[in-house]
């Protein structure tokens, strides 16, 4: 009767130990193997990540497109969407804000949408404020005017903790409100909160570029933070592929 035999052994253990010790000596001498594997791990962790993201992007659409309650500006027949969560009080989106401004000149034929999520509000009480000034101006004065808000809060340099009530006031007043006084948007920015849970975003800023309609994985990019004009405009691109 035929039967399976277990498979002979092709080194003995010395000449295993011994092809070991080789491949270690010539990894040693050929550090630059270690680089580009690990070069190439990092590459392969990102496609998963972006992946999961473009996944997550498409579930939540309807969410990060069409919220009465976010601030938007551009046409509303955009074919590529920005969407950006922020904190006025982080550091990152502060450097992060004249790089969109570009942006914003460069391609005035996209939308763009802002998500206030006031994540440093537990530590500093005017991220919070800010926030909610920030939905006030976009509730009575419009797109242009949020925008000269939104730009003016990080024109003043005041970030991580230094950002102060007349700040925010004295953005306000140029974004047209003649007495500012920052509405109850707590329902909005909690939404926003949620939706940033939802999308596997874990700080600021979380920037996602999109088509406005029919957004596949290829199309969609997430910066989970900080990025150049550059980046965010060749994404604005690849999301103008079909």
């Amino acid at each position: 009767m035929a039967h399976a035999s277990a498979p002979q052994a092709v080194f003995s253990p010395e000449q295993e130990a011994r092809i070991g010790e080789i491949a270690a000596d010539y990894l040693i001498s050929h550090p630059e193997i270690l680089v580009t594997v690990s070069q190439k791990l990092q590459e392969q962790q990102e496609v998963r990540k972006q992946k999961m993201f473009a996944l997550s992007v498409m579930e939540n659409q309807a969410n990060l497109l069409h919220d009465p309650d976010t601030p938007a500006y551009g046409p509303e027949n955009a074919k590529v969407a920005v969407i950006e969560f922020f904190d006025y009080q982080c550091v990152f989106c502060s450097r992060f804000a004249p790089e969109l401004e570009k942006v914003m000149k460069a391609q005035p034929d996209v939308r763009y949408h802002f998500k206030e999520w006031p994540i440093f509000g537990g530590r500093w009480e005017a991220s919070f404020q800010a926030a909610q000034q920030g939905l006030t101006v976009w509730q009575k004065k419009g797109p242009q005017a949020y925008v000269t808000y939104h730009n003016a809060i990080y024109a003043t340099g005041h970030n991580e903790g230094k950002l102060t009530a007349e700040d925010i006031h004295g953005a306000a007043s140029k974004a047209g409100l003649t007495t500012p006084a920052p509405g109850d948007h707590t329902a909005s920015l909690e939404k926003n909160s949620n939706l940033a849970e939802a999308l596997g975003l874990t700080g600021t800023p979380g920037i996602i570029v999109m088509p406005v309609s029919g957004a596949t994985p290829d199309t969609i990019t997430v910066f989970p933070e900080a990025v150049t004009a550059e980046r965010l405009q060749a994404a604005i691109l690849k999301a103008t592929a079909r």
